[in-house]
């Protein structure tokens, strides 16, 4: 080989001796073959694919730039040097000799590829990002050999006068030419067109080197240095990153996948059933029939499991497919991470060996000077190129972890769309939600190192060998130790993992209970139950904080097992190899590679448990995900949609059930429901109304039959779902505008007043739940949004049962009535209302989910069947009201010149209404933040548009004081002794690696003579009993954090649940409850476990670094010169960085709580949604939530390389310069301290990198504390209990005094009440009526002091209220509430959380409630379990129970809040009579809508706008012309006796 090539330079080409010398070099020959031909090899293999654009694209080419056009001139001019250099060899040829074949190969090889360099650069300008990488590492490649030449050319130069001029030349310009271009090809090349594109997002047009670096997010970092970031500045994501790119593909593989897996349990299923039901004698049945009696026998066991079925084993469910989904999406990623992660591998282990060369080096007095500056400079290459393939292999990995939660994200939100509602029931919202933030982020964070998995086994494996090399067998000694810890580091991470599953058990259960009591929160404080749920609450905290201490313990442990892990096993090896055999003795260069491999062995060792505990948590998150995503789905196939002439709606023998093998809720029924029709379905509550609504829609699962719909459906449901946006979204709900059909249907909808008094008209934000609308508009808004969907059938459950009599009656002529705006509409409308039903075509009447009889009003009167008899009973006034109605309607219709038609007074009455509640709700500036942004906020906002405020992101450095508060709640003794721990476990490694360092000198020093025994076991024993301290100390340290931290835990959350339950509504009012959840799950979590780690690895890696430098300094002096400058650059580039991060990480959590919001909407909505059919809208909008928060997430990934690259290079300088100085002070140095200056500079590098992420990620996290403690902070309400206690048995007469009272609902708003005086006698039955918004509510809500006085006194019984605590008021007081609450857990603890009453008492109050047989019948009795809100009673039923409540508290004071709006008229009767005959001896306020229930009060307080204006009995103001007597006979009311039943 060498002689061939010889003959082709002709010229030596190897020869050793030309290195061993001072002024080494290499041979001529050498130079112009292997160096030449090693860049043009790389380049010719890889560049042709750089072609590729040019053939396929069909893009046009971008235009041309200046930096492009400069490329071309360079590369033009590099071509002309080439063909020089060839016509050079041709005129030389002529006059001389033949040259050799090298001078005319070089010079045509370069023609060659400086052409293909002048095409690629062409057919880049297809791409968007003009810069070609692999160009870039050719010219660096060709950089770097040309180097060689490029010296010796010089040194000959300056030696003697140059033999060949030309090519001298020729060279040097050339090599120049390359140096250009490589700067050039630094920068990014960004065509005019393009500009946009980098704008919104610069990393698409980076080049390699600005790619490599992170250069192009360098912006980034200085504009957040200026100003805190806010979302708008944040780039956008790359189309491929977009959530909707990446779920496509996941969703694609997952069908296949689910499908698969579905096969699989199919068999698991009848394997089991086979082993189960073949029984020895059953074979002599057919298989068929065996399989029959199996399912008889099990169906009754499946009874008595409970409703949720959690006692016993739960449901199988498709496994094992979600991982190999997630590989077969995200492939790519995981090879080109693998392929950096490699190259990284290997370059760790280059490292140590060049330790070596260098210590030798150092130790040999002969060596040359240029050995030891080529192993620094190797030693900083290596570095580099390690931290660039390193922080590469991060960045793929992180962007591995967002993408796998978006896309995870993306497919719960849809599988929640689309989910049956068998499955529904089996997870709550909480849950649901819980898998979106704790699952998926648990798959982001396993995505960050999954490829420890193989990498930690592959360095672990390599360090052995090489260690092997070193010390031999005695290796072996060490290997055991390592071994020896794994099985301990199993029982450790197994134990981990149950504590781990029950913490999981009781954080749902917690947050599950907080949300309740969030929703129910009015509830709780009208009822004073806050200390009984507080209880609750702190209970389960308290099993939480067990086990969270438990586990700590066990980290602390496993900790201490770690830290002992390397030292020990160094320990193990150097006692064992000097103990063996008395010729080993430990060198310098031995004891520090070694000591160098165990430092990388470190890593790897810590990491791999670390994440097998990820991979044991992310396994029981694969379940949880596996079972709600391989959940069934809707099953709509017993919903047809064919065309059936003269017929919108037909039901076929339907039979449908909640649950797949539950009772049927509607039986048989047969209906057909002709298009254009007007159908009502009446019956009694829990007769299945609302579950043949349900069956239509295709929310139950079907038993037998079909339902026949053609064409397009709008609901409206029994309670109106609003959503978190302006009121026109709510009732465009994602259809087109229309302005014309928009006006049309808000005036027939009654919703025009409202517009004029909310403050920016349809504008106006309605927060979550509609918080800031009344009842009634609630369900008028929901009636317009299915009005303007413009649909073929209108489903309407009772939607006018919400409303005052008046407007309903409005709302039927003008929108469901044979006059209304849908009369040409299929309409089918579930109504309590019985006024209505002589103007419906059909009716429907329902007994136990069957049709018992239908025809039209006059026929089923005819028939004289149930009907007739409802009728008989309620219908006589209801009668003439209609009747009366008709006839007035009949006289408008001539004289349309009467003043005030009923028109009029609706209009009047709802200007009204929404003037109150507005009154009541408009913004509360809560925050000086808030009135800073009020004041930068352009006018055109009116005030009271945005009812919730955008959400406070702290922004800035974070006060030094909340991380006094964390250490304050910790204790200061705790944690003071936590630091000394810390300080003590450094001081013994810096000691032991400076015994280590001395016991090396000792090969120098008994060089030739036997080593003394004693010398030798003090060796041994010293540097072992310095390393045991160093682990004591860390187990001490940690053993205290873990007590300490749980001590905050405790502290934080008991400050934060006190303060939330004693702060005023008017805070609930404002604050969407997503928010104070999100301070309970998220925050709470980071104080609970993400802060305690944060300090502990802050504070280790501080010490670390302190220690490193010492050590380095104590060797070598000279580099406390070089840690100034260092260390300058360092602060900056911290200082830059964490302002950004910070900002990004706020960003991201503020970005994060509307994905979950938006979620837990639409799961509350997902009938409304299912119904309109807007799906696809809904998930559009996850998708570009979800965008939002990616794409700051990913900013904040892109900003940690970015310094983890500019602080890796600072590593890389400090292990160069810690060798350059070794090798520059090489006479006066011992090999000992070369080795432990070199060796702790290769460690600092990791360990610099933690210290800014760490510092960082305490920064971000103790944002957290900060957020908790601004929610202890809020204003309480009055304190609950005073100095001042009521007498026993208060209040016992029950009068009621208001003198002169005013109230309002916020300091800054107008007053609700204007001043209210009257007296109420002892046992008096109070009527309290006013058009909607009088402030009826507003008094109930100051008896309670829900609302404080701003004016005025109450006075019950002698006592003023305002003196006295709440609960000592509000325990005496009774109310039964407008909406009905209901929490989870049993129907008793819903009657008496505090247990105060005998069962006995209990089961009376449900018996006059007429609930006493419901419940009987129940399997548990009063033990049943209540769903999440009281979803599996019905409204009637929950309605009941707060009856219930009411009749066992029988308090003397009694406040009926329109409580009869949702209920059927027979059991409003029953409540009626109910509470006539219990609470006639107590003083009974009502307030009511419907005037009928008040017709036999003793008195009747007329309301107007704030101010008493009648108050007298029914009797003499109806005789009185004045509002009551208007309002009586809007309602049909003309003398008292009509309405006594």
């Amino acid at each position: 080989m060498s002689a061939a090539l010889e003959e082709f330079c002709g010229s030596v080409f190897w020869n050793a001796s030309y290195l061993a010398r001072p002024d080494a070099d290499l041979p001529v020959c050498f130079q112009q073959t292997v160096l030449v031909w090693v860049p043009l090899g790389f380049f010719w293999i890889l560049a042709p694919w750089q072609l590729l654009p040019m053939c396929k694209s069909r893009a046009k080419k971008s235009s041309v730039t200046k930096l492009y056009i400069i490329k071309q001139a360079l590369a033009t001019l590099l071509m002309l040097t080439a063909v020089a250099e060839l016509a050079l060899a041709f005129v030389e040829d002529t006059e001389q000799d033949p040259l050799p074949a090298v001078q005319y190969t070089n010079p045509s090889l370069y023609i060659a590829t400086w052409l293909l360099v002048l095409l690629i650069h062409d057919a880049r300008r297809f791409c968007l990002c003009r810069d070609s990488g692999i160009l870039f590492c050719f010219w660096t490649l060709s950089l770097l050999c040309g180097v060689l030449p490029f010296q010796s050319l010089l040194r000959k130069a300056l030696q003697a006068p140059i033999s060949d001029v030309p090519r001298f030349v020729l060279f040097f310009i050339s090599y120049g030419l390359q140096l250009l271009l490589l700067l050039v090809s630094g920068f990014s090349d960004v065509a005019t067109e393009t500009k946009e594109i980098r704008k919104k997002n610069p990393e698409v047009t980076a080049s390699f080197l600005s790619s490599i670096t992170f250069e192009w997010y360098t912006s980034m970092v200085f504009k957040g240095y200026r100003k805190p970031l806010e979302i708008e500045d944040i780039w956008e994501l790359k189309g491929k990153d977009k959530t909707q790119a990446i779920y496509a593909v996941l969703e694609k593989n997952m069908k296949t996948a689910v499908r698969k897996a579905q096969a699989e349990l199919e068999k698991r299923k009848r394997k089991k059933k086979r082993q189960e039901g073949d029984p020895d004698h059953g074979n002599n049945m057919s298989k068929a029939q065996s399989q029959d009696i199996l399912v008889l026998e099990k169906q009754p066991k499946r009874k008595k499991k409970g409703d949720k079925g959690d006692s016993g084993p739960r449901k199988d469910f498709p496994r094992g497919w979600l991982v190999k989904t997630l590989c077969k999406t995200f492939w790519q990623n995981l090879l080109l991470s693998v392929a950096f992660k490699l190259v990284h591998d290997g370059l760790v282990f280059v490292s140590p060996q060049l330790l070596k060369l260098l210590i030798g080096f150092v130790s040999d007095e002969e060596s040359f000077a240029w050995q030891g500056y080529l192993y620094a400079i190797l030693l900083f290459l290596t570095a580099l190129i390690q931290s660039l393939c390193l922080q590469q292999y991060f960045s793929l990995c992180f962007q591995l972890g967002i993408n796998v939660r978006a896309s995870l994200i993306a497919a719960i939100y849809k599988k929640a769309l689309t989910m049956s509602s068998a499955t529904r029931k089996e997870s709550t919202v909480g849950e649901t939600v819980n898998l979106m933030s704790a699952d998926a982020q648990r798959f982001m964070d396993m995505a960050n190192f999954i490829h420890q998995l193989w990498s930690s086994p592959l360095q672990i494996i390599l360090s052995i060998v090489f260690l092997w090399g070193e010390l031999g067998p005695s290796v072996l000694a060490g290997i055991a130790v390592m071994v020896l810890l794994i099985p301990i580091n199993g029982f450790l991470v197994s134990k981990a993992k149950t504590i781990q599953v029950r913490n999981m058990k009781n954080k749902d259960e917690r947050m599950k209970i907080m949300g309740e009591i969030l929703n129910g929160i009015k509830i709780l404080k009208l009822f004073a139950w806050e200390p009984s749920f507080e209880k609750r609450v702190n209970e389960i905290r308290a099993r939480e904080l067990k086990d969270l201490v438990n586990f700590s313990y066990l980290q602390s442990i496993s900790i201490f097992v770690f830290t002992c892990a390397p030292f020990l096993v160094s320990l193990a090896s150097f006692a064992v190899y000097v103990l063996v055999d008395e010729n080993n003795i430990l060198d310098a260069q031995k004891a520090f590679t070694a000591i160098s491999l165990f430092n990388v062995l470190r890593f790897p060792m810590a990491m791999l448990p670390l994440v097998l505990s990820s991979l044991v948590q992310t396994n029981v998150s694969t379940e949880r995900l596996e079972r709600y995503l391989g959940g069934e789905d809707l099953d709509t196939s017993a919903i047809h949609h064919n065309p059936i002439a003269g017929s919108a709606v037909r039901f076929l023998e339907a039979t449908f059930a909640w649950e797949q093998d539950g009772n049927a809720a509607i039986r048989d029924v047969t209906l057909d429901i002709a298009p254009g029709s007007l159908v009502a379905v009446v019956g009694a509550v829990g007769s299945g109304k609302s579950s043949l609504v349900s069956a239509m829609l295709g929310e139950m699962e079907n038993i037998k039959g079909h339902i026949n719909i053609q064409g397009s459906l709008a609901y409206v449901p029994q309670q109106a779902w609003i959503q978190n946006a302006t009121l026109k979204d709510n009732i465009l709900f994602g259809s087109e505008l229309d302005e014309a059909r928009y006006q049309q249907v808000i005036k027939a909808c009654a919703l025009l007043p409202d517009l004029e008094l909310l403050p920016a008209g349809d504008q106006t934000e309605i927060g979550e739940k509609g918080i800031n609308l009344s009842g009634g508009q609630k369900q008028r808004v929901s009636l317009a949004r299915a009005v303007y969907s413009n649909a073929d059938i209108y489903v309407l459950d009772d939607p006018l049962s919400a409303v005052d009599a008046h407007v309903g009656k409005y709302l039927f002529d003008h929108v469901l009535g044979p006059k209304g705006l849908l009369q040409k509409k299929t309409r089918i409308l579930v109504t309590h209302s019985i006024s209505f039903l002589p103007q419906v075509d059909n009716i429907v009447v329902l007994v136990a989910g069957a049709v018992s009889e239908h025809g039209s009003y006059s026929t089923l009167l005819a028939n004289r069947g149930a009907f007739a008899q409802f009728l008989n009973l309620y219908g006589s006034q209801e009668e003439d009201a209609s009747e009366k109605n008709s006839t007035e309607q009949g006289d408008e219709d001539v004289e349309p010149c009467v003043e005030e038609s009923p028109d009029d007074v609706v209009t009047m009455t709802l200007k009204r209404e929404a003037s109150i509640h507005q009154r009541g709700f408009s913004r509360s500036k809560s925050s000086t933040n808030s009135l800073k942004k009020a004041q930068e906020e352009p006018p055109k906002k009116l005030k009271g548009q945005q009812l919730i405020e955008k959400e406070a992101v702290e922004t800035g450095k974070v006060k030094f004081s909340m991380y006094l508060r964390y250490l304050r709640a910790v204790g200061l003794w705790y944690s003071f002794g936590v630091a000394m721990g810390y300080v003590g476990q450094y001081v013994a490694f810096v000691g032991t690696n400076l015994w280590l360092s001395a016991w090396t000198e000792d090969a120098q020093r008994y060089l030739n003579q036997t080593y003394p025994v004693e010398q030798r076991d003090l060796r041994i024993g010293v540097f072992g009993a310095l390393g045991v301290s160093q682990a004591l100390f860390l187990l001490f340290a940690t053993m205290l954090s873990a007590h300490g931290a749980t001590r905050a835990s405790r502290v934080m959350h008991q400050q934060l649940l006190s303060n939330i339950l004693r702060v005023p509504m008017s805070f609930f009012d404002t604050t969407p409850t997503g928010r104070i959840v999100n301070r309970f799950a998220k925050d709470i979590f980071t104080i609970d476990e993400t802060i305690p780690m944060s300090f502990r690895s802050w504070l280790s890696c501080f010490m670390a670094i302190i220690s490193t430098l010492l050590m380095i300094s104590l060797a070598t002096p000279f580099f406390t010169l070089v840690i100034i400058p260092l260390s300058i650059f360092y602060y900056f580039v911290l200082r830059f960085y964490v302002s950004t991060s910070r900002q990004l990480r706020r960003l991201d959590s503020v970005t994060r709580s509307p994905i979950y919001s938006h979620f837990g909407e639409t799961v509350s909505g997902l009938s409304v949604i299912r119904a309109y059919g807007h799906q696809e809208r809904f998930l559009q909008q996850n998708d570009s939530t979800m965008d939002i928060n990616q794409k700051s997430v990913y900013s904040w990934i892109v900003s940690n390389r970015w310094l983890a690259i500019r602080l890796e290079f600072v590593g890389s300088l400090v292990v160069f310069f810690s060798a350059l100085l070794a090798v520059i002070s090489k006479g006066t140095l011992e090999g000992g301290i070369v080795g432990l200056s070199v060796s702790s500079a290769l460690n600092v590098t990791q360990t610099l990198n933690w210290l800014v992420r760490t510092s960082s990620e305490l920064e971000t996290n103790i944002v957290a504390v900060e957020r908790v403690h601004e929610y202890t902070k809020v204003k309480n309400e009055a304190p609950w209990v005073t100095e001042k206690r009521p007498p026993r048995g208060w209040p016992s007469k029950g009068k009621i005094q208001f003198i002169d009272y005013k109230a309002r609902y916020r300091p800054e708003l107008e007053l609700v009440l204007r001043g209210i005086t009257c007296n109420i006698g002892s046992t008096e039955k109070v009527g309290v009526v006013g058009r909607t918004g009088a402030g009826k509510s507003s008094l109930t809500n100051c008896l309670f002091r829900v609302l404080e006085a701003a004016g005025g006194t109450i006075i019950i019984d002698e006592v003023d209220i305002a003196t006295i605590g709440l609960h000592d008021l509000r325990q005496n007081l009774t109310i039964i509430p407008q909406d009905p609450v209901l929490f989870t857990g049993t129907l008793r603890m819903n009657l008496d959380p505090f247990n105060q009453y005998t069962d006995k008492e209990v089961w009376k109050a449900l018996e006059l409630a007429h609930l006493k047989t419901y419940v009987q019948d129940l399997p548990e009795g009063l033990l049943h379990l209540v769903s999440e809100g009281g979803e599996n009673l019905s409204v009637g039923q929950r309605q009941l129970m707060c009856l219930a409540r009411a009749l066992l508290r029988k308090a003397k004071i009694l406040i009926l809040d329109e409580a009869t709006a949702a209920v059927d008229l027979e059991t409003d009767h029953l409540i009626q009579t109910t509470i006539r005959s219990e609470f006639a001896a107590c003083t009974v306020l009502t307030i009511a809508h419907r005037l009928h229930t008040i017709m036999d009060s003793n008195r009747v307080m007329v309301l107007q706008a704030g101010r008493i204006v009648e108050y007298d009995s029914p009797e003499k103001l109806l005789k009185k012309q004045g509002v009551f007597s208007a309002m009586a006979k809007d309602a049909g009311i003309t003398n008292i006796e009509t309405t006594m039943l």
